[in-house]
């Protein structure tokens, strides 16, 4: 049976009725018990804005709780840095911790004594390979000794070597393209092949040795450059290919790092040389020297020229025969023509004063018609204590 258009109107009116019942289920008749479908709705949407990042939930006396910190922002605050390279510069609580390292700026000389073995080492590496070989120095920077240890990429080879004059330890680390490289040019490889790399094996006694004659080609040169600051001799005293073997210091210790790239026209690698404060610590005074041959505070030539001007410099000498102690009023009722009685004699001594230091002791005398003193002997000057 068809639905006359009186039915549609009062079914219209019915459907109107009801979604303004629901919709308006808090404003008119009685809410359920529980809160009503309102404030449900309201809580839902309060907590899917939570959710969201859209809103920041709201606590029992209605004030905004703390955000809580991500990964990446706690990395941030505490200076911690995934991709940070080793030695470069912290933020955080990182370089506050950090901040104990002595930089190597405050080692002027180190810097020239690094470009100095540069040089020497492309030479002496040219004549050692027979190959065009051209050494740079990437950069020098303060690491502490533990962070160095965990930050090698093995494998690799690592040789300790002492310093004999200043009685500690180094470490040299030669990275495994640098050791197949050389083992590939000593041996007479082809230029313009990639060295061979075999991963998962030791070296072999063959690579170790190779490796190890060019680390004694280092260390000489390492004596050449320390040589016009102090002579050294540098001894290879072990090779090492796990780093906790290779521990020379305390893993706080701070030490400075100079990383060196070796490039043998299409094959090379990189020398790290870490050297630890203690090792320097004999020489620091000549490391800080701003250039080769400073002298701290003395030149001969400004020497000599003061003592050429103080030997021609004219002084006023003074013959003190007694001194009168007086008061003051005394002083001020003193007459033209007064005599004042004093208590020396023609044997009493005379102290001859450059100011008021008192120099020698003599007799008064004449020679002609001048007064002379003839020198008896040096004023003993009381000895200077701590006061």
């Amino acid at each position: 049976m068809a639905d006359t258009p009186e039915q549609d109107v009062d079914q219209d009116a019915m459907a109107a009725a009801w979604e303004a019942e629901a919709a308006g289920g808090g404003k008119g008749g009685a809410a359920p018990a529980g809160g009503g479908d309102g404030q449900d709705e309201a809580m839902a949407a309060e907590w899917a804005a939570m959710v969201d990042g859209n809103a920041a939930p709201v606590g029992p006396r209605g004030s905004a709780a703390e955000r809580v910190l991500d990964q990446d922002e706690i990395d941030s605050l505490l200076g911690f840095d995934v991709g940070e390279e080793v030695g470069g510069s912290r933020s955080g609580i990182r370089a506050i911790i950090n901040s104990a390292l002595v930089s190597y700026e405050r080692l002027p000389m180190l810097e020239i004594v690094f470009d100095r073995l540069v040089r020497l080492m492309t030479t002496s590496l040219r004549n050692f390979t027979s190959d065009n070989v051209e050494v740079s120095l990437d950069n020098i920077t303060s690491i502490r000794f533990g962070d160095y240890l965990n930050s090698i990429p093995l494998p690799a080879i690592l040789a300790v070597f002492r310093a004999e004059e200043l009685d500690n330890y180094g470490l040299i680390t030669v990275d495994s393209n640098l050791i197949y490289s050389i083992v590939d040019v000593l041996l007479g490889g082809r230029r313009g092949t990639a060295a061979m790399r075999i991963e998962g094996r030791p070296y072999t006694t063959i690579e170790r040795m190779l490796v190890q004659r060019m680390i004694e080609v280092i260390l000489d040169d390492m004596r050449a450059a320390f040589e016009p600051l102090s002579r050294i001799q540098f001894q290879l005293d072990r090779l090492e290919t796990n780093p906790r073997f290779a521990a020379i210091a305390r893993p706080a210790n701070a030490a400075i790092l100079v990383k060196l790239r070796i490039d043998m026209e299409d094959r090379g690698g990189r020398v790290e040389l870490l050297i630890p404060y203690a090792t320097l610590e004999p020489i620091r005074k000549l490391l800080l020297q701003m250039f080769m041959g400073e002298k701290f505070g003395r030149d001969t030539i400004w020497e000599s020229h003061l003592a050429t001007e103080l030997w021609s410099t004219e002084v006023e000498i003074e013959a003190v025969l007694e001194d009168l102690v007086m008061k003051v009023g005394q002083v001020m009722n003193l007459q033209v023509g007064q005599t004042l009685m004093l208590n020396a004699s023609p044997e009493s001594l005379v102290t001859l004063k450059c100011g008021n230091i008192p120099l020698a002791n003599g007799f008064m005398g004449r020679v002609g018609r001048n007064i002379a003193l003839r020198i008896e002997g040096k004023v003993k000057r009381p000895a200077a204590t701590g006061a």
